[in-house]
């Protein structure tokens, strides 16, 4: 990084931070990124019937306080729960019981008197000066892959900490090891990214299998009171659905600062961050820099119904040392990065859309984004398939309490992105990091549909069906028909005539079927069986039967649904 930006980087935290201590703002984390867990702050805001205060729902991760300030706005409400939606929210406030009075969260027999003295925390400490809590992370898990002659698995051994100093400077971190062999379509994609899905770095571990370090970290505080500071190595999601078209959480974590500003029913959002451009497939490389920008603006019109507009930029200044460093200009955090672009003549890649969401009858939820890469409207009207035409787009519904059957959820989702939506010229440019897109598992090209339903029979188990259909363009050999964004759009197949589906048109069914019981506070055992299915004439592995079992700790279930 160049000298420019370390020095802005030193002099923006320090600043912060010497401001931050003359405050006196009790500071929050944020829940961990769980489709699980989300799913249920999801489903009791639907329920609640109006957003929550200071509750911006697809701006992920949550901050716990709003996590407890939702659980305690529905409890308030409670004749219309059931004896299920009141464990789940007696669940979530013992998750986040630094942040509400309500939490029946003491343990009557801790172990020697030290440990789980609260249900959800193995140990924890809370005075005027310093918090902490600190639990362990286990996931063991094995299964059976129809045609293969490996075993599957998962060892993951870790460990995860939280807290606040002063309460004004708050803290987490994740650290884990892990020993893994995956089914072979998820090898496949490990080889042909050279990373490991949702992570990123790995070493070859015995046969067939990988060895790799999850590290997340960072630290959050107020400059005033509606501007939060989060500086670290983590991963971020916006959007309501189950995937986004903007920034999902299927990268690997990556260097980043925060600035989230609530004021009134607005919620502005700056992300500036250092990603890598490329891995090589040599050892011992330092990895090529590209940096990324990101504002989001979101507005509660109304009680239900939520508009965002954003903008993000993917650049890099490459040269032959590997020297480049963060461009000064898009640390502006309100002006438009097109204009910025047009004054300091790059060629960088710019993006912009919107997204929204309506809460209505306490049952549904619609939402839905649009992102526009690059578009002309001359070339749109033709409709002659120009390939600069990139845009991607979601539609979804969520439905709660289906037929009025309690605890019977059922989400359904369409998602698009047209060929070479995403890519650009060079790859400090192109909307990726660690080797992996940051939007869509599947990049572009594609059309893809997805049902969801969980049903709730008892307290502690959880049932979760799930099937996805996607239809996207692969490319042949020495070709580029506009799927894998990793690819400079130069190396197109042709200008004109270019539709979904193109190259080597393959069918994607997958099936999921999930039992999950949690014995204790966050732990969890999980029966999954896995039907994925791929019509294509590419030699990869085409039809996988999964069956596995296991048994997690403080940490979500690690799903491979491309």
């Amino acid at each position: 990084m160049r000298l420019t930006t370390c020095l802005f980087y030193t002099f923006l935290l320090s600043a912060s931070l010497i401001f931050s201590l003359t405050q006196s703002y009790a500071q929050s984390v944020y829940a961990p990124l769980n489709r699980d867990y989300y799913h249920l702050l999801e489903r009791y805001e639907i329920k609640y019937g109006r957003f929550a205060e200071g509750f911006h729902s697809h701006i992920r991760p949550f901050e716990r306080k709003g996590i407890a300030q939702l659980a305690d706005s529905v409890a308030a409400n409670h004749n219309y729960l059931t004896s299920r939606d009141r464990f789940n929210i007696d669940y979530l406030r013992n998750d986040n019981w630094e942040w509400t009075d309500s939490a029946s969260n003491d343990n009557r027999k801790p172990i020697f008197g030290i440990f789980y003295q609260k249900k959800s925390d193995l140990y924890q400490y809370r005075s005027d000066d310093f918090e902490v809590h600190v639990n362990p992370v286990l996931y063991l898990g094995a299964g059976v892959a129809s045609g293969e002659d490996v075993t599957p698995y998962i060892n993951t051994r870790g460990v995860e900490l939280r807290g606040m100093i002063s309460k004004k400077i708050g803290f987490y971190t994740f650290l884990a090891e892990n020993q893994a062999v995956f089914p072979e379509y998820v090898r496949e994609r490990i080889g042909f990214y050279n990373a490991v899905p949702n992570e990123g770095y790995f070493k070859p571990f015995k046969q067939n299998g990988v060895d790799f370090l999850t590290a997340r970290g960072y630290i959050t505080f107020n400059i005033v009171k509606p501007i939060q500071v989060q500086f670290g190595h983590d991963r971020n999601f916006i959007g309501n659905g189950y995937r986004s078209m903007i920034l999902s959480d299927y990268s690997n974590s990556h260097l980043f600062l925060k600035l989230n500003t609530r004021v009134w029913k607005i919620n502005y959002q700056n992300i500036f961050a250092q990603m890598n451009a490329d891995i090589p497939t040599f050892a011992d490389a330092v990895f090529p820099k590209k940096y990324f920008a990101f504002h989001h603006l979101s507005v509660n019109l109304t009680k239900n119904l939520n508009i965002g507009i954003f903008e993000a930029v993917m650049f890099g200044r490459g040269d032959s040392t590997q020297r480049n460093g963060f461009d000064l200009n898009y640390l502006n955090p309100l002006i438009f990065y097109r204009s910025i672009e047009q004054q300091i003549g790059s060629e960088d890649n710019a993006l912009l859309g919107m997204d929204f969401k309506w809460n209505f009858l306490r049952h549904f939820s619609v939402y839905g984004q649009l992102m526009l890469d690059e578009f002309l409207l001359g070339e749109i009207r033709d409709g002659n398939g120009w390939w600069a035409n990139k845009q991607a787009g979601q539609i979804g519904l969520k439905y709660i309490d289906v037929a009025n059957i309690p605890n019977l959820d059922l989400q359904a989702e369409a998602n698009i992105a047209r060929p070479y939506t995403y890519s650009h010229e060079t790859p400090y440019t192109s909307y990726a990091h660690y080797n992996q897109p940051l939007a869509h598992p599947l990049g572009a090209n594609f059309y893809e549909f997805i049902g969801i339903l969980r049903y709730q029979p008892i307290n502690r188990l959880q049932l979760t069906g799930k099937l996805i259909y996607a239809e996207y363009g692969a490319d042949s050999p020495g070709t580029n028909w506009g799927g894998n964004v990793r690819l400079p759009y130069q190396t197109r197949v042709q200008e004109y005539g270019n539709e979904i589906g193109q190259g080597v048109t393959s069918y994607l069914t997958y099936a999921d079927l999930t039992a999950s019981y949690q014995f204790k506070h966050n732990l969890f055992l999980d029966v999954k069986q896995i039907a994925r299915r791929v019509n294509t004439a590419l030699p990869v592995k085409q039809n996988t039967l999964f069956t596995s079992v296991a048994l997690r700790w403080n940490i979500p279930q690690r799903m491979y649904e491309f």
